[in-house]
């Protein structure tokens, strides 16, 4: 489980995570142009986001459409039990499925939240009877297949200073 340690930030590292956020490929030199600031000081103050962990990774974001990844499932789960070893293991079996895009630990009627991606629903079925179904440590499971999304993004909601 992570820490929430919230973080000073001024409205220069606010401006510098707003134009990361929508292009992560930028170079420092366009960068610093973008946010009204030298090269050196954009470098540093970047370095200093990556040290304090609030930039953790790059990453480029594929369309999953255009690679056959067309079915989307929110699989909701009920474990049997709540002992250490039961979420221990079902938390452990989930870090390893690469179908697994999202995973939550809820409160309420279950106990986790997935965000599943397959190409169809053979593959759907397939993951559920190999991967899911045959956890000793689940009680129940709940399916939903999205039929289209309104809105997916990566950007948060930065505050204005």
């Amino acid at each position: 489980m992570k820490e929430s340690l919230e973080i000073s930030l001024d409205k220069i590292d606010l401006a510098i995570l707003r134009e990361l956020q929508s292009n992560s490929r930028m170079n420092n030199s366009e960068l610093a142009r973008r946010i009204n600031l030298s090269q050196p000081a954009t470098h540093t103050r970047l370095k200093r986001l990556e040290t304090l962990g609030v930039i953790h990774k790059y990453v480029s974001l594929l369309d999953r459409d255009k690679l056959g990844l067309d079915m989307i499932s929110l699989i909701h789960i009920r474990l049997r039990a709540h002992s250490e070893t039961s979420l221990d293991l079902f938390q452990q079996a989930i870090q390893a499925m690469p179908e697994v895009l999202e995973c939550y630990n809820l409160t309420g009627q279950y106990d986790y939240h997935l965000k599943v991606v397959v190409r169809n629903r053979r593959e759907l079925e397939k993951f559920l009877r190999t991967k899911i179904v045959t956890r000793r440590e689940i009680g129940q499971i709940s399916t939903s297949v999205v039929l289209s999304e309104i809105k997916s993004t990566t950007v948060l909601p930065l505050p204005d200073v």
